[in-house]
């Protein structure tokens, strides 16, 4: 018997999802609010159907990738999800997450909150990842499904808001080394350099910068601020020349800025000749 399915939401991101799983022979359902976005979806062999209530019912397994939370409570608003397993890819914080779990549980339904570490263009794949949390069996009932669209399922516990948190944690990190390295791009141009080349030169070292990212969580897992390789005074010092070379340049600084206004804030603190992870008691 074909494994049932239905996809909730057609945007980008849930095109995609709906398509690898027709492209796998299951029996896929659609929903859209706009129905020429599963045009192509049914001459694959997709169902659709305009009427939630059906696409709902036509599946034990429930996939909702619509814009936020705030959506999907709309969505199924009056619709009877009784026994259904309800997997949740929009985007949304832990808090979210745990308002959706107990609204599901209270409506007898089996939830599992998830976030796509992804493009679209990279679902499908062997390293595509999908921060997933919430009930055991919801994972257990989803996974080989999950599993086509996803090839690296990081099921973090029962915590409702736990895929959310390590979402945006992951986002966090992501933007973060992004904006240092479009000042640094900046900072390549400036001198007349290829930005091309900063891109391979941080690819080629970006096992070392994993490593110290490690290091220093470690530090802050274990509350050891003391004895540094390289003081936070030091590392202040790079910022301050990073300022100096906007100002010579004549290019923007805002991050810089930023890190600077962090750096004094753990300088004042008398955190100067501790690691590097002692901003982390500036921002408790």
């Amino acid at each position: 018997m074909q494994e049932k399915v239905s996809i909730i939401g057609l945007g980008a991101m849930g095109s995609v999802l709906a398509h690898l799983l027709v492209q796998e022979k299951l029996a896929v359902t659609v929903w859209n609010r706009t129905a020429a976005k599963a045009e192509r979806l049914i001459k694959d062999g997709a169902n659709y159907t305009d009427d939630i209530h059906a696409a709902v019912l036509a599946s034990p397994l429930v996939i909702i990738c619509v814009l936020d939370y705030a959506a999907t409570t709309e969505i199924l608003r009056d619709v009877d999800i009784q026994g259904k397993t309800i997997v949740q890819l929009s985007t949304g914080t832990p808090q979210d997450a745990r308002e959706m779990a107990v609204m599901m549980q209270s409506r007898g339904a089996s939830y599992l909150d998830g976030a796509i570490l992804a493009t679209p263009s990279q679902m499908g794949q062997p390293s595509t990842p999908i921060f997933l949390s919430g009930a055991g069996k919801a994972f257990e009932r989803s996974e080989a499904v999950l599993k086509i669209l996803a090839g690296t399922l990081l099921y973090m516990g029962d915590a409702p808001g736990a895929a959310a948190a390590w979402d945006l944690a992951a986002l966090s990190s992501m933007f973060g080394m992004m904006f240092g390295f479009f000042h640094g791009a900046r900072i390549i141009e400036a001198e007349g350099l290829q930005v091309a080349a900063l891109g391979n030169m941080i690819s080629d070292i970006s096992p070392v910068l994993g490593q110290m990212v490690k290091s220093t969580a470690d530090d802050i897992q274990q509350e050891h601020y003391t004895s540094p390789q390289s003081s936070l005074e030091l590392c202040a010092l790079s910022f301050e020349l990073m300022m100096r070379q906007a100002a010579e340049s004549n290019i923007q600084s805002p991050f810089p800025v930023f890190a600077l206004e962090l750096f004094n804030k753990a300088r004042a603190a008398g955190y100067g000749e501790e690691r590097l992870a002692a901003i982390m008691k500036v921002l408790r």
